[in-house]
């Protein structure tokens, strides 16, 4: 899967065919179903920002990203994203931190 993504940054094309450029924050599998989250592009990590979800389906034999329509289920990837990032970022502070001293 790593020959998909050309690096963390990607765009991507909404429902109603504009391109968005998105950064690559993290990929889970889970349930049987590859999630990935991703955040805007021109977006900081210390800005405020809202969290894409999104799932690996494949159509025609090609990749392609679908959105969660159910509430559920991105409540739910939204929950373990949240946590797995800020666990993530928590653990690169304290590296930083260590480094410094």
């Amino acid at each position: 899967m790593d020959d998909f993504f050309d690096g963390d940054i990607m765009t991507l094309e909404d429902e109603d065919g504009n391109e968005v450029e998105v950064e690559l924050m993290d990929t889970l599998e889970y349930n049987g179903c590859t999630y990935f989250a991703f955040i805007p592009a021109e977006v900081s990590l210390d800005d405020s920002y809202e969290l894409m979800i999104m799932k690996q389906e494949i159509y025609n034999g090609e990749q392609t990203f679908a959105t969660l329509d159910d509430e559920d289920e991105y409540n739910e990837m939204y929950q373990i994203f949240s946590e797995r990032l800020e666990d993530a970022f928590e653990e690169e502070d304290g590296e930083e931190e260590e480094s410094e001293e």
